[in-house]
């Protein structure tokens, strides 16, 4: 089967709507700031759609926490600022007998209110911490069953899309941990908002320094353009530099699979896959460099400044504490208003800027989540398979190309295969033939044409019942690393757990063999990914599992791709002979090399280059001395030969 090409990487990333085009002068501004806010209260609110679907105890929690959070730092200050100007009070007396017993002051009664306090911060921090870890796990689990769900219904076609692997791969890496920690993030702010609002109140009320909140503020304003700046800058590159983040995923995962260890070392592959690896994050990280380099500059140079300012706030108050304005504890208190001022400043605009850049990545999650299904039902109602009865499927001008290409894989195929019918497909690798079967399977659609299932069009069909009807094996079956029986009762999952049936199937696929000699038998986990006691199968071994699942399958079309490539010849036998009991009137349809096969078929197609180039019975095509009778007898003589080699070898050997 021909793989279809793979798709430039699309540096843009998704779909064009989670793009916001500059301003191109001053009047698109207000344009631009609309469709940026919006966008950001429109991701904003998906968040917190999607955590208060997952629990809403989430939100009355950390609505608390934040509240507490904010209130009680304010209290802490206005506490100390009480307890200093008591003591400096005292210490001004200079008669400590003839206050009342320090015992029984307000300054004992302030320090024990004060170390209370403290000891419920570090308490309300706990619980916060233990909630957002609690949480974010539940978040996670919510937004990979998302993904999982949305998955099990995206088209196949979807997974022929390098731009679809970018969605995927994007949302698998951010969505499950930024809602809950943009979440905590926007409940910092609400009591860094709480703080920043007492503090101004409390610095304002300071003689003649109302104008320092504006001061802090006017140098602010820099930091927090660099950091929503560099906030949407990284976020640009990360999102372009998807492909260079798959790659070094994909060398590091090809020398720890353990399906490709043994050709990785036999080949000495290791330190060429490194190698690919580190040439793939060097350019990765000069970029990353780069843009943190120039940020941190910034970032210093408004530190800097912010110092300066910081300073000469500090020596004004401390000017009206000499000249006996105001008492220690207002100094303390309005410094402490100061620093907390521009800490506040600080944590909002990194905050903000840090909810800005995790919204942007939410637009991973709204891509994938978004990507459309069509491979639906046409119907609102659609029709349902008559199981357990015989069927016909036509082919009426079927044309099919994979999605972004214009090379068409199938061409006008015209075929109708009878109740009953043993159908063999032949043709040599790329001609369509596993291509033909994803249509009539209706994994894929037709670019043209259509596919009737007893005369009605297959699209008509409720999709998961018509899949329902097909047992099928592919040629790249599924390898499970689940027990034995489990993998075997895949092959029909809703129907109940049967070990009789499924031990039935495994003799008639002649796995029983080999899974009766287990000490677990059809307990018996297969490789050993999470078990120790799990078992490694061969090719073959797994192949006569895959068939087992066939075989288990109540279905009334068997479809059969390539089911005995990795069988000696009296294996495949074997397994064609139990096929010819299994299918009674079953409609069955082979994909194989070996023509052994289509001797038996009541219908053989000949595929070449995506067109149906002679159809017929075995001997109707040997007959005709086509395509068919050659690839016929070319395999035939090297059977013929093979077989008197080894007649050969016993001679001499006896």
């Amino acid at each position: 089967m021909p793989q279809p090409p793979q798709m430039p990487n699309n540096p843009g990333f998704g779909p064009k709507y989670d793009r916001v085009k500059p301003p191109e002068n001053a009047s698109d501004v207000p344009r631009y700031l609309k469709e940026l806010l919006g966008g950001f209260f429109s991701r904003f609110g998906y968040i917190l759609a999607l955590v208060w679907r997952t629990g809403k105890w989430i939100l009355f929690a950390m609505s608390l926490i934040a509240l507490l959070q904010g209130i009680i730092p304010v209290i802490s200050s206005v506490i100390l600022q009480n307890i200093l100007n008591s003591l400096q009070l005292v210490v001004s007396q200079g008669d400590t007998a003839a206050n009342a017993s320090f015992w029984q002051s307000d300054i004992f009664y302030f320090l024990i209110l004060f170390f209370v306090i403290q000891a419920l911060t570090r308490v309300i921090s706990s619980i916060s911490g233990a909630v957002n870890r609690i949480a974010g796990e539940k978040v996670v689990k919510k937004v990979k069953t998302q993904i999982m769900e949305k998955s099990k219904e995206i088209d196949i076609a979807s997974f022929d899309r390098v731009a679809f692997y970018e969605k995927l791969e994007n949302a698998n890496r951010e969505a499950g941990n930024r809602p809950i920690q943009i979440l905590s993030q926007m409940f910092v702010i609400i009591s860094t908002v709480i703080q920043l609002v007492s503090y101004i109140v409390i610095l304002s009320s300071a003689p003649d320094m109302w104008w320092a909140v504006l001061v802090i503020a006017a140098v602010s304003i820099p930091s927090a353009l660099i950091n929503f700046i560099y906030r949407r800058k990284n976020f640009d590159y990360v999102r372009r530099r998807s492909k260079d983040r798959r790659q070094m995923n994909y060398y590091s995962d090809l020398i720890v699979n353990k399906d490709l260890v043994k050709e990785v070392r036999m080949f000495d592959l290791g330190d060429t896959l490194i190698g690919l690896y580190n040439k793939v994050f060097n350019g990765y990280y000069k970029g990353l460099v780069n843009l943190i380099r120039d940020e941190s500059i910034w970032h210093t140079v408004i530190a800097v400044v912010t110092s300066v300012s910081n300073l000469i706030l500090y020596v004004l108050i401390a000017l009206k504490v000499f000249n006996g304005s105001i008492m220690i504890g207002d100094y303390t208190l309005y410094t402490g208003a100061i620093t907390s001022i521009a800490g506040c400043l600080g944590s909002l605009i990194g905050n903000s800027a840090t909810i800005y850049e995790g919204t942007l990545f939410i637009d991973n999650l709204i891509a994938y989540m978004k990507e459309k299904t069509t491979v639906v039902p046409r119907l609102e109602t659609p029709r349902k398979v008559n199981h357990g009865s015989p069927h016909t499927i036509e082919f009426e001008h079927v044309s099919f190309r994979y999605p972004g290409t214009d090379i068409d894989v199938l061409k006008d195929i015209n075929l109708r295969f009878n109740p009953g019918e043993t159908v063999v497909l032949v043709g040599l690798n790329g001609a369509g033939k596993t291509t033909l079967i994803k249509l009539l399977t209706r994994l894929y659609d037709p670019t043209e044409g259509r596919i009737l299932l007893d005369d009605e069009d297959i699209r008509d069909y409720d999709v998961k019942d018509l899949y329902r009807m097909y047992g099928i094996i592919f040629q790249d079956f599924g390898k499970y690393a689940v027990t034995a029986g489990e993998n075997i009762h895949f092959g029909e999952i809703h129907r109940e757990y049967k070990l009789s049936e499924i031990e039935d199937s495994a003799r008639q696929s002649g796995a029983a063999d080999y899974i009766e000699k287990y000490p677990l038998g059809y307990d018996t986990p297969l490789m050993r990914i999470f078990e120790p006691t799990g078992m490694e199968l061969s090719i073959g071994q797994w192949q006569k599992l895959a068939v087992a699942r066939a075989f288990y399958a109540q279905s009334d079309i068997l479809i059969l791709d390539e089911p005995t490539a990795s069988l000696d010849p009296m294996a495949e036998q074997e397994i064609f002979n139990q096929f010819d009991r299994l299918r009674e009137d079953k409609t069955t349809i082979f994909v194989s090399h070996r023509l052994s096969s289509a001797t038996v078929a009541s219908l053989i197609v000949v595929l070449e280059n995506g067109r149906v180039v002679e159809k017929g019975s075995h001997t109707e095509l040997m007959d005709k001395r086509g395509k068919y009778y050659t690839l016929f007898s070319t395999q035939a003589k090297r059977y013929v030969a093979e077989a008197k080699r080894q007649s050969g070898e016993r001679q001499i050997n006896i």
